[in-house]
């Protein structure tokens, strides 16, 4: 079976748009064929904003996320695979979703190491530059 991570995004990313909101994707920048600007990398993760005033050319495939927008004023092509696609949500409220780990993924967004022991994270602080997420039931 197809994973559903590819469909979710663009249904979510429409939905927030709809929602006169600015969708925000988290990607594991440590993937392999993540191409994003590195000076903007935290954590091994990028916040992207994909927003129709932020970007040029915004694809969602089954495959890839990928657009050109401006880092620092410097115009750059980005590509992210969608695997390495973690949660998507609206900037403006946190609503959204955080995508569980697939074969082949990204590792689990909850924080899980391979050998099944948690991580500690501090959860991000709203409106201080971090994100917030809200499971969309």
């Amino acid at each position: 079976m197809k994973s559903s991570r590819p469909y979710l995004l663009r249904a979510l990313n429409e939905w927030i748009l709809d929602s006169q909101l600015t969708p925000y994707v988290v990607v594991d920048a440590s993937l392999p064929s993540v191409d994003v600007p590195r000076d903007f990398v935290s954590n091994g993760q990028i916040v992207l904003n994909i927003s129709p005033h932020a970007v040029r050319g915004l694809s969602i495939d089954n495959e890839y996320l990928e657009f050109s927008a401006r880092f620092g004023g410097v115009p750059r092509q980005v590509t992210v695979p969608i695997v390495s696609v973690l949660a998507i949500y609206a900037k403006e409220n946190g609503q959204g979703m955080v995508f569980g780990s697939e074969p082949g993924g990204a590792p689990d967004p909850e924080g899980s190491s391979p050998d099944g022991e948690a991580q500690k994270k501090e959860a991000p602080k709203p409106g201080g530059g971090k994100p917030s997420l809200k499971i969309v039931k």
